[in-house]
């Protein structure tokens, strides 16, 4: 058995002190960097909060005090209105700053959405023009979230913004038609009759006896345990304005790609484009 005198003792002592001690600075540098981590996250989720809460305010100013209508009917303006009743049913029901809340994140896009849905509005409603600058109409945020569903639905949203040209004198009617058809494929692909019906024998309906699409959505929504129906709500209003929109802008008086500035085509596919990232990573 090895001896060791006073002097070498207390140098092992001192040895295994400053590796602990070099552990304990290790571990302690570990947590000030993930609680830095958390306050910057905590700090930009409050500032975008804030952000979005400041252009809804701003923007339903707008919406509230210019009641023009340049579309070919009220539907689009009256989606418009629920969707932001229904966000501020959510408002009211939710403290959005509660980073405690299990639907945190969700909030958070939720109030996006509405600050999205408001701008556009003005944008189409009452010819507002917003600085788009850094914005491409090539830009693509959502290839690869719809490439996970099919890529039929990845090279129909590739199309549709090829089509998106100011040059195209079809452009919004060729952008409309296909973004609306993948909205719709996206929720009966993911959220098919068979399987709703399984999870919710007594879902609504259709005239027809098919699945509706607030069914599909509840569904889709259950799926990724959000089991509020307020937050449903909110998202079917925001899904149905989308189409709304998409309806319109086909359909109506400004049917035609002329009959826009370059900004206003980036506002209108900004906000189809947000509202697919929404329906891809918070729904499907």
């Amino acid at each position: 058995m090895a001896r060791f005198n006073k002097s070498q003792v207390k140098s092992k002592i001192r040895h295994i002190q400053n590796k602990y001690n070099q552990g304990m600075r290790k571990i302690e540098r570990q947590i000030n960097h993930k609680i830095n981590d958390y306050n910057r996250a905590v700090k930009r989720y409050n500032s975008n909060l804030r952000k979005n809460q400041s252009k809804i305010k701003s923007e339903l100013m707008k919406f509230q005090r210019n009641s023009t209508i340049r579309v070919s009917s009220s539907t689009y303006k009256i989606s418009v209105i629920n969707v932001n009743q229904s966000y501020d049913r959510l408002s009211q029901k939710y403290d959005f700053e509660d980073n405690s809340n299990r639907y945190r994140n969700f909030l958070e896009k939720i109030e996006e959405e509405n600050a999205n849905n408001l701008e556009v509005a003005n944008v189409i409603l009452n010819n507002d023009e917003i600085n788009n600058e850094g914005y491409s109409l090539e830009e693509n945020i959502v290839s690869n979230k719809l490439l996970n569903i099919s890529e039929d639905l990845d090279n129909r949203w590739k199309g549709a913004i090829f089509s998106l040209n100011p040059k195209n004198p079809d452009a919004t009617r060729h952008f409309c038609t296909s973004t609306r058809e993948i909205f719709i494929q996206i929720i009966d692909t993911k959220a098919k009759d068979n399987d709703v019906i399984h999870a919710f024998p007594d879902c609504e309906k259709t005239n027809n006896g098919t699945v509706s699409r607030r069914s599909k959505i509840k569904y889709l929504l259950h799926k990724k345990g959000v089991n509020d129906i307020d937050i449903e709500n909110f998202v079917h209003t925001d899904i149905e304005n989308i189409l709304s929109l998409l309806y319109e802008l086909n359909g109506g008086t400004h049917g035609q790609a002329g009959k826009y500035s370059i900004n206003q085509l980036k506002s209108i596919k900004k906000r189809v484009e947000n509202g697919l990232n929404f329906l891809c990573e918070y729904v499907v």
